[in-house]
């Protein structure tokens, strides 16, 4: 089956982001889509079923509502209207809708579109969240990974469109390949995405569980963290520097395909493993086409 092709559908897509994520510089109405702005009573109203963000901040909520209180709603959520559960369904703004409940609020204000795909709908509500910085490690890289499966794109593409760099969204999605009890800590703040990567310097699962168990004792700083996980890979690191050449060749195939190469080798260097590293399928995928493309 034919791959759904970047090109202008995504480009045309974070534009009008531009629009969603500030509402002062959207056009209201005679938008794209004929967007308008109403009062919706937030029992229409449901939360976006593509939403990154797994945990909202109790006292913040709180300390919302309580400006919405005294200040009224400063900025509109935007919603798009789904006509089977005649609903509205959020785009931008669950927080704003959650303190708005919080507040005592019986109606909201909204800017309504008639109509999103599901990609849109992801796309903005990660790419909102990623702007205003307010998700936790792991939801930015669920988001991304949703992203990527939605639109069948490489993580070059991805940062680009969301303004990061290549470096952010690969350390981003490869904390995923934490044990769970990890990445809950990373979700709830017990350690930062930096103890995150210095845990992943680690392959030996058994070591990273030593490390983790010291960073929740210890409460030790991110530089810490990562002189820690050296110290813990020293006595496997105790080896020859590879030829020049090797690692020559190791960089110039790093650039070629955009990822990680390893060269790994015994005592003859007449046998070994090329390593490619991937973080996603579609990565996977991306690798194998420029190799074919060399190859053939």
């Amino acid at each position: 089956m034919a791959r759904q092709a970047l090109g202008k559908g995504l480009d045309a897509l974070l534009k009008s982001t531009q629009e969603v994520v500030d509402p002062a510089a959207f056009a209201v109405p005679g938008g794209s889509d004929g967007a308008i702005v109403e009062k919706i009573a937030l029992t229409k109203i449901i939360p976006n079923r593509y939403q990154p963000r797994r945990i909202f901040d109790e006292e913040k909520l709180q300390e919302l509502a309580a400006s919405i209180k005294e200040h009224g709603l400063t900025q509109p959520i935007v919603v798009v209207y789904d006509a089977g559960l005649d609903k509205y369904e959020i785009v931008v703004g669950e927080r704003r809708f959650r303190a708005s409940q919080l507040a005592g609020l019986t109606e909201i204000e909204a800017i309504v579109h008639k109509a999103l795909s599901n990609q849109q709908m992801c796309a903005l509500a990660l790419i909102e969240n990623i702007q205003r910085e307010d998700l936790n490690p792991i939801e930015t890289a669920l988001g991304y990974r949703n992203l990527m499966s939605q639109f069948e794109i490489s993580q070059t593409d991805l940062a680009k469109y969301c303004g990061k760099s290549k470096a952010a969204v690969s350390n981003a999605l490869r904390l995923l390949e934490l044990p769970e009890h990890m990445q809950e800590a990373l979700q709830d703040g017990t350690i930062s995405e930096g103890h995150g990567r210095a845990l992943l310097m680690l392959p030996d699962a058994s070591k990273r569980e030593i490390l983790f168990s010291r960073m929740k004792k210890t409460k030790m700083s991110v530089r810490q963290a990562e002189d820690a996980a050296r110290a813990l890979v020293a006595p496997a690191a105790q080896k020859l520097p590879k030829p020049p050449e090797v690692v020559s060749f190791e960089q110039d195939l790093q650039a070629a395909l955009g990822t990680k190469v390893e060269v790994r080798y015994g005592r003859k260097m007449s046998k070994g493993v090329l390593i490619i590293q991937y973080h996603t399928l579609e990565e996977l995928d991306n690798l194998a086409s420029r190799l074919k493309t060399k190859l053939l």
